[in-house]
């Protein structure tokens, strides 16, 4: 049963990205501004940081199933967010294995998850032609507030998680060593 318990929310994710901004009291949003919720990289970055062994990519086959799922659901090109998702979670993946996973770590891991799949959804959909935004203008309109956004999630986040990660890691792959 404990197999399942990522998939569900990661399934879970995605369902709240969804309606994430419908949440949000509109005194808080600028009409101008646009904040973009990325939970399930979030989540994805925290799997790969505490629940992934160096030699092992559970993080990487939900991020390409996951981002295929979020490209059906909510965008009309397929592919864009389970390339980025997985290119990006790969990276992080890479990384980690240099850096020792903290609160801090994770914290600016995720920031530059964040960072380098929004901004490689922006590359893809401005030279496929569906964004329009100018560089300076995404950088202050969509950038900023997404990783901000973003960031608050994942302090919230961390907490409830992090433990629980840790504890199915050592139960999943404990067991199979015995």
């Amino acid at each position: 049963m404990q197999r399942f318990y990522l998939p569900l929310l990661l399934l879970l994710m995605v369902v709240f990205e969804g309606v994430a901004l419908d949440f949000v009291p509109q005194s808080l949003m600028a009409k101008e501004l646009l904040m973009i919720p990325h939970w399930l990289l979030l989540f994805l970055v925290m799997i790969t940081l505490f629940y992934d062994l160096e030699n092992t990519y559970y993080s990487l086959l939900y991020a390409i199933l996951f981002g295929l799922m979020i490209d059906i659901t909510y965008t009309d090109v397929l592919g864009v967010y389970m390339f980025v998702y997985a290119l990006v979670i790969y990276i992080i993946h890479g990384i980690r294995k240099v850096l020792h996973a903290n609160f801090f770590v994770a914290l600016l891991l995720s920031i530059i998850a964040i960072a380098l799949a929004d901004i490689g959804i922006y590359i893809i959909y401005f030279f496929i032609g569906i964004n329009e935004l100018l560089w300076n203008d995404y950088m202050m309109i969509r950038l900023i507030p997404t990783l901000i956004a973003n960031s608050v999630f994942f302090i919230l986040l961390y907490p409830i998680i992090k433990t629980r990660l840790l504890n199915w890691s050592q139960e999943r792959f404990d067991s199979k060593k015995m």
